[in-house]
C-alpha cells in the first residue's frame, strides 16, 4: 500500500519529468527561431549593401536626400529589430532566461515606433504623428516602470 509520501514524490517525479520535457521543446523552438530569424538578418543585410552600392554607383549625389536616407535607415533599422529579437531569442537557448522577457518585447516595439518615425513622409498628417508619439511616449514610460520594477525586485537586467 502507498504511502501519501510516495504518492507526492511520484507526482513530482512525474512533473519534472513533464517540465524537462516542455524545457527541451521550448529549446527546440527557441533553436529554430533563431536559425529562421538568422537567415532573414543574412539576407536583409545583403540587401541593405547591394542597395547602398547601388545607390552609391547610380546617385551619388541623392543618398542624402530624403527618399534615399529614409530607405537605407528604414533598412538598417528593420536589421536592428531582427538582431534585437535574435538576441532575445539567443538567451532563451542559452538559458539566461526561461521566456522572452516583457522588457525586450517594449524595446523591440520602441524600435519598431522609431523605425516608423525615420520612415515618415514629409506629407505625414498630424494626427499620425501625435499617435505615435503617443505610443511611444506610452511604451517609454512603461518600458521604465517595468526597469524600475526589475531593479527594486532584486534582479537587473540591462536594457
Amino acid at each position: 500500500m502507498e504511502t501519501s509520501e510516495s504518492k507526492a514524490s511520484d507526482k513530482a517525479r512525474r512533473h519534472s519529468t513533464l517540465m524537462r520535457l516542455y524545457d527541451r521543446f521550448e529549446q527546440l523552438v527557441a533553436l529554430v527561431l533563431s536559425a529562421v530569424i538568422a537567415v532573414i538578418i543574412l539576407v536583409a543585410l545583403v540587401e541593405l549593401v547591394r542597395d547602398v552600392l547601388a545607390m552609391l554607383t547610380r546617385e551619388a549625389a541623392n543618398l542624402l536626400q530624403d527618399d534615399s536616407f529614409q530607405l537605407v535607415f528604414g533598412m538598417i533599422m528593420t536589421l536592428l529589430i531582427a538582431l534585437e529579437f535574435k538576441h532575445s531569442i539567443v538567451k532563451v537557448i542559452a538559458h539566461e532566461e526561461s521566456l522572452i522577457q516583457v522588457r525586450t518585447v517594449i524595446l523591440i516595439a520602441l524600435i519598431a515606433l522609431a523605425r516608423k518615425f525615420v520612415i515618415l513622409d514629409a506629407g505625414t498628417g498630424p494626427a499620425k504623428i501625435a499617435a505615435l508619439a503617443g505610443a511611444m511616449l506610452a511604451l517609454g514610460i512603461v518600458h521604465r516602470l517595468v526597469r524600475e520594477h526589475g531593479e527594486h525586485g532584486g534582479r537587473r537586467e540591462d536594457g
